[in-house]
Order: structure tokens, then sequence, then C-alpha cells
């Protein structure tokens, strides 16, 4: 279940309609994720931190993040990431880590969100998180994506 595995299925399904596949990574001095040029992008831009849309509808967002807590702590930790439309927070999932009193060492928690949403022609779309500094790009890098399919006309 790698970036790889995910793109050679999204591009033998066949599209009539947009879809968008890409690597994300921390950005610098940012909270906002960057997109890493790799990946599946038909009929959306793909810019730097954000996927364009360019024909209206109902579109599924996701997210799949990976993060690395290197230390252990007694205190909770919130995770928050933050699906957006052009810079406003469309949907968003808070998580909170707690480690038990067994936590020794390196701690490793996976996230996902799912977003079903009407998208206007130039709508923006990009993931921010609160803590970007926790995603995991050393162990599993392949598996921190953004993607969006095209669902349909309207609802």
């Amino acid at each position: 279940n790698t970036f790889e595995d995910y793109s050679r299925i999204l591009q033998r399904v066949p599209t009539r309609r947009a879809v968008a596949y890409m690597r994300v990574s921390r950005a610098v001095n940012s909270s906002k994720l960057s997109l890493v040029e790799k990946g599946i992008c038909e009929d959306i831009e793909c810019k730097s931190k954000e996927l364009v849309i360019k024909e209206k509808g109902v579109y599924l967002i996701y997210c799949h993040l990976n993060f690395h807590f290197p230390n252990c702590s007694n205190s909770p930790t919130d995770l928050k990431i933050e699906l957006l439309v052009n810079d406003k927070v469309d949907r968003q999932t808070l998580s909170t880590w707690c480690a038990s009193e067994r936590c020794q060492g390196k701690t490793f928690k996976t996230l996902f969100q799912l977003h079903l949403t009407h998208l206007k022609e130039e709508d923006r779309v990009s993931v921010a998180l609160n803590h970007p500094q926790l995603l995991n790009e050393v162990s599993l890098p392949n598996d921190n994506v953004l993607g969006v399919l095209w669902y349909s006309d309207g609802m």
C-alpha cells in the first residue's frame, strides 16, 4: 500500500473527469503542506501548495498522513488536519494523542480524512497542519498524500 501502488491503480481506472493524487511534504515556515511533483494530475492544475479545480462539480477530497513523535511525552498532543478550499477551512479533524505510561522512544500515528464537497471552477484545494514538524517524512514518506476525485456534476 504505497504511493506507487495506488498511483498505478488510479492510472488504470477509466475516468472521464478530473483526478489528482499527489504526495505532500512539510513546507518551510508554513502550516500548509507542499505538493510534490510526482503524482497524477488530470484536468486539475497542480501547483506547489494547492490543487486548482478546472470544472465545477462534486469532488471527493482525501488526505492520508503519517506522523512521527520522536520523543514520548506524558502530555497530550492535539493534531489538526484542515482541508482548505480557497484558504478557508472546509473540513477539519482534530485528534488528541496521549502517551501511555508504557510509552518508550518513538511513536507513529496515521490519520485519514475524507470530504465530499461541491467545488467551483478555480477553487483551490490544499491541506494544513497545526504541527507540520510531526509529519513523518523519513519512515513512510510515500504514504503522505492529498487526493481529489471528480464525483458528479452536482448534488
